[in-house]
C-alpha cells in the first residue's frame, strides 16, 4: 500500500483515540467527588460547633430540669439509671461558679427560711417553693452591691458522683429562676455539695426530705 494511503487511514482510525479523553473525564470526576466530600466534612463540623458552644453553663429551660427515674441518685437501692434530656439543654446564661466572689463576707442565716426543697431525684423548682426564690430576688434587687451563692444538696442515697451532679442541677435551676426574676447572672454563684452536707442526720424519709434542698448564702463585699 502506498504511504499516502496508510497515512490517511491512520489519521481517520478511531481505535484508541477515546482512551485519553476517558482518562481525563475520570480524573475530573474524582477531583469533583473529593471536593464535595471535603465540603460535607466542613459543613458537619460547623453544625457541631453551633450545637456545643463553649463557656456557658448548661441549664434546664425555665427551671424545668428534672431527672428521669429511676436513677442512681437518692435511690435506696443505688441502682444505675439515666436522666431525661431536659437537664442537658442549654439556657445560654454564662457560667458563674462558686469562687467568683472569693473573699466576700458570707451570711448563711439571713436566707435560712428561704431554703428550697426538692422532690426525690428531681431538680424541678416546685410551685410551692417559687415564692422563696422571689423573696431572695427581691432582697437582692434592693441591695445591688450584694450577691448570693446557691448551694445544691442531696440526701445520702445514691453514688457520690451522681449526687454531686444532681446537686449542681438543683443549684443551676434556682440560679436560672433568679435570673428570670431580674437578677444579673454575675451576682448568682452556684456550688454542689452532693450528699456531703446533710441538714438532718438520719436515715429515714423525714431526714431525706430536709436534705434534698438548695441553700442561699448572702455575699457582701469586703469592708
Amino acid at each position: 500500500m502506498f504511504p499516502e494511503f496508510r497515512e490517511v487511514i491512520r489519521s481517520h482510525n478511531p481505535v484508541g483515540q477515546g482512551k485519553p479523553l476517558r482518562r481525563k473525564n475520570k480524573m475530573n470526576l474524582t477531583r469533583t467527588a473529593n471536593l464535595l466530600a471535603l465540603a460535607l466534612v466542613i459543613a458537619l463540623a460547623a453544625v457541631g460547633c453551633k450545637k456545643n458552644p463553649y463557656g456557658v453553663t448548661k441549664l434546664p429551660p425555665n427551671g424545668s430540669g428534672t431527672t428521669g427515674g429511676p436513677g442512681p441518685g437518692e435511690m435506696a437501692n443505688g441502682t444505675a439509671g439515666g436522666t431525661n434530656g431536659v437537664d442537658s439543654m442549654n439556657s445560654g446564661i454564662p457560667s458563674n461558679p462558686a469562687g467568683a466572689h472569693d473573699g466576700w463576707i458570707e451570711d448563711a442565716a439571713i436566707f435560712k427560711v428561704n431554703t428550697i426543697y426538692f422532690d426525690l431525684d428531681s431538680s424541678v423548682v416546685k410551685g410551692s417553693e417559687k415564692a422563696k426564690a422571689s423573696a431572695v430576688a427581691d432582697y437582692l434587687k434592693g441591695h445591688p452591691a450584694q450577691a448570693v451563692r446557691v448551694e445544691g444538696n442531696c440526701d445520702e442515697r445514691g453514688t457520690e458522683e451522681y449526687n454531686r451532679s444532681l446537686g449542681d442541677r438543683r443549684a443551676q435551676a434556682i440560679r436560672e429562676a433568679l435570673v428570670g426574676l431580674g437578677l444579673d447572672s454575675t451576682r448568682v454563684d452556684t456550688i454542689s455539695y452532693g450528699k456531703d452536707r446533710p441538714a438532718e442526720q438520719g436515715h429515714d424519709e423525714a431526714a431525706y426530705k430536709k436534705n434534698r434542698r438548695a441553700d442561699f448564702v448572702l455575699l457582701s463585699p469586703p469592708k
